[in-house]
């Protein structure tokens, strides 16, 4: 076995094991409400494991990130429109960093969606969120464009340097690009908003709200892609990550960035905090470099020739037009 399938099986298989512990764990009455199909089409299971760990013991505290206290649904119909812009205007057509961008907007419409039809048990406390999220994508990428190198994350340099110089398929500027939002920004977002109700009560149950739906959405976003940017990005069913695996990751992911949000929260210095915050920089850019490894082009340079003729044929961000 090659080092870098070892070192992939590292990220991937935890995943795929707290998935066959769930599995366990759902034999009794309740797995009618923990596994379910994701649609009425798709017989494929979703297994609800996040939802069988408890929060841990946290403090409730007063919100440091506040771009949109307020609540208003109105703050994320902006943040679509601004991801609608920079999709269009500011990405290049056909530029490799496109694949997140339009992924990143099809999970924030369905978001949305979900807030107003009652997904979530506090639609604003989710409206912030999702504001201060998107946020920190945008300034990852204009720092990056800038060239303001010092301000960024490690996981986001190693990910923005991947798409610019071409160096992997669609499915691997996903998978960074997630990476890098989920694994390194999401629990500064989730500590900055408060994990915790004034009340004290946790707002895990709606964090893990949104899994089910997700799971629903991976499959049509790579479809997406596929169609737009690269033909092989929904076909890619290697031997350690197909498509169940690839959102089992996800899912585990997630849960994780729970767990550091809580760590981070929990820290009672700033020397506590600082540690914290070293173990979420180091796993998010030991993860970017697996996946680095694991899914860069190695034919010299025809898959990627062939995966920007098919996005220059169809159209990239605008598929009704070649650029």
């Amino acid at each position: 076995m090659s080092a870098d399938v070892t070192a992939a099986r590292r990220i991937v298989l935890p995943a795929l094991a707290a998935l066959a512990a769930a599995l366990g764990l759902c034999a009794g009455p309740a797995a009618a409400q923990l596994i379910a199909p994701t649609s009425p089409t798709d017989p494929s299971p979703y297994v609800d494991w996040p939802a069988l760990l408890p929060a841990l013991p946290a403090p409730a505290k007063d919100p440091t990130e506040r771009d949109c206290i307020e609540g208003a649904d109105s703050c994320i119909d902006r943040t679509i429109e601004e991801m609608k812009h920079r999709l269009h205007t500011v990405v290049p057509v056909c530029d490799h960093r496109a694949v997140f961008s339009v992924a990143y907007l099809r999970v924030t419409e369905d978001v949305r969606d979900a807030a107003r039809a009652g997904v979530f048990s506090d639609a604003r406390w989710l409206q912030n969120e999702d504001r201060v999220f998107a946020r920190l994508y945008f300034d990852a990428y204009d720092d990056y464009q800038a060239r303001r190198l010092h301000r960024l994350p490690a996981a986001w340099r190693m990910t923005f340097d991947a798409t610019r110089h071409r160096r992997m398929g669609a499915l691997g500027n996903f998978l960074m690009s997630m990476n890098a939002h989920i694994n390194r920004d999401f629990p500064y977002v989730l500590d900055g908003v408060g994990i915790r109700r004034p009340d004290g009560t946790s707002r895990k149950p709606d964090h893990d709200a949104y899994n089910r739906r997700l799971a629903a959405l991976y499959e049509p976003v790579l479809r997406e892609i596929a169609e737009r940017f690269d033909p092989t990005t929904d076909d890619a069913d290697i031997a350690i990550l197909d498509n169940e695996g690839a959102f089992a990751v996800l899912q585990s992911w997630r849960e994780g960035v729970w767990r550091n949000a809580e760590r981070l929260t929990n820290a009672r210095t700033r020397a506590a905090r600082r540690r914290v915050a070293a173990s979420i920089e180091a796993y998010s850019a030991t993860v970017a470099r697996v996946l680095l490894r694991t899914f860069r082009y190695r034919d010299g340079g025809a898959r990627r020739a062939a995966r920007d003729a098919w996005c220059a044929q169809h159209g990239g961000q605008d598929p009704g037009r070649a650029p």
